[in-house]
């Protein structure tokens, strides 16, 4: 972690501190952000005023609401750090919350057949393991509702094949979780190992590259297009989907309507649901009761009106 400004090693402190008690805290680009900053606006002393905090809170150019929100809520909880060792600090305030409209892309059942055939019948370049990896990839997000970096992070000992399940370590959150495999999702990494890891000299991801290195989200993204476009799945522009996150939204949805099927009570759904993607809150969760009343009306109306008493709108959620 490389900063310069006069907050640089309370910075770290910080990261560090929040790392200690179970925040992934991985991403630390806004702290750069306000390094460079300070380092600008000439601040030569710990803490902030409140002059270079409206500064700070200004909206960027291009900058949603959503991002606003918490690059400023990122350094409101950094002040308030400061403040509890004992730097004079001005504790900026909270923006108005936004309230997100963004709506996952659920796929049907049967999108997801016409989605994993094409997968499977897509060619790749005769050096490209991908042919290997993607139909493997895509089955254990949608199967066990894993974020894609997470699924990509995945070791090969994080994958316990002789008793079904995997170890999702480093997650958004700070916790982590062990998932069950289904029998088919078990039957497909076995044959997986099978047919390319075990033919590596050595392998310390899951999903490896040749080389042994781990493969990008963005590389990811754009063959999930590309399977797209085979399977006849339109897509609907930027920020409109499908996007490959949504195979993690389509599993929550399917999840909790196969759920209601079997008589599931609310109470204990929600929950299991929640503990199981990894959620922070139930408020996180709450949403995919909205989504699968709207998909399956016929088996969502009782615990749909259920849930809009227990878990009220909230006002900002986070999309995960």
């Amino acid at each position: 972690m490389e900063f310069y400004g006069v907050n640089a090693d309370l910075i770290k402190q910080y990261i560090s501190f929040k790392r200690s008690i179970g925040y992934a805290f991985d991403n630390i680009y806004t702290f750069k952000m306000f390094d460079r900053f300070t380092i600008e606006n000439g601040v030569r002393s710990v803490g902030v005023t409140s002059e270079l905090a409206d500064k700070w809170a200004k909206k960027r150019p291009n900058e949603s609401d959503v991002t606003q929100y918490k690059r400023v809520n990122t350094i409101i909880n950094f002040t308030i750090y400061l403040s509890q060792l004992g730097y004079e600090t001005y504790i900026p305030r909270q923006l108005k919350s936004y309230k997100s409209t963004f709506t996952p892309y659920i796929f049907s059942k049967e999108q997801l057949k016409v989605f994993f055939t094409a997968c499977d019948s897509i060619v790749f370049s005769r050096k490209s393991p991908m042919s290997f990896i993607l139909p493997v990839l895509f089955r254990m997000m949608y199967g066990c509702g894993l974020r894609v970096n997470e699924a990509l992070k995945l070791r090969g000992e994080d994958v316990n094949l002789n008793e079904g399940y995997i170890i999702i370590r480093e997650t958004k959150n700070g916790s982590d979780r062990i998932l069950p495999l289904s029998d088919s999702l078990k039957k497909v990494c076995i044959q997986y190992k099978k047919g390319y890891l075990s033919k590596l000299k050595s392998y310390h991801y899951f999903f490896t590259q040749e080389n042994g290195q781990k493969y990008s989200s963005d590389t990811v993204y754009k063959l999930f297009r590309k399977v797209l476009w085979k399977a006849g799945i339109s897509h609907g522009g930027k920020g409109l989907g499908p996007r490959v996150h949504d195979f993690r939204h389509s599993f929550s949805v399917h999840s909790l309507a196969e759920m209601s099927r079997k008589g599931l009570d609310l109470y204990y759904s929600l929950p299991v649901l929640s503990k199981y993607l990894g959620h922070s809150s139930l408020e996180a969760t709450d949403k995919y009761v909205r989504l699968t009343s709207d998909m399956y009306p016929e088996i969502m109306t009782e615990v749909s009106s259920l849930c809009s008493y227990l878990f009220p709108e909230v006002t900002h959620h986070e999309t995960d």
